[in-house]
């Protein structure tokens, strides 16, 4: 799958996991088990979860620890792919 078939499959995701106040350690796991059921999760990150840095940032580190693929960040959203 390219990077335009991910982008285009990943715009009819729902949200499943939502990254707050707890910040990214709290649903490291959680994206981890999702990534292996499916090739691309779309992650919400709510305002206290970016307290200081840019969502473009949080995604990047959140992608780096579960391994996995940025494909996009587009608002406080961002998709994921392994």
């Amino acid at each position: 799958m390219d990077e335009a078939e991910r982008r285009r499959q990943a715009h009819d995701l729902d949200v499943t996991v939502w990254v707050g106040k707890s910040g990214i350690a709290s649903v490291v796991d959680e994206l981890d088990d999702q990534l292996s059921d499916r090739d691309l999760v779309k992650v919400k990150f709510l305002r206290a979860a970016r307290a200081g840095s840019s969502t473009d940032e949080k995604a990047a580190d959140l992608a780096d620890r579960v391994g996995a693929e940025l494909v996009d960040t587009r608002g406080h959203t961002a998709v994921m792919y392994r």
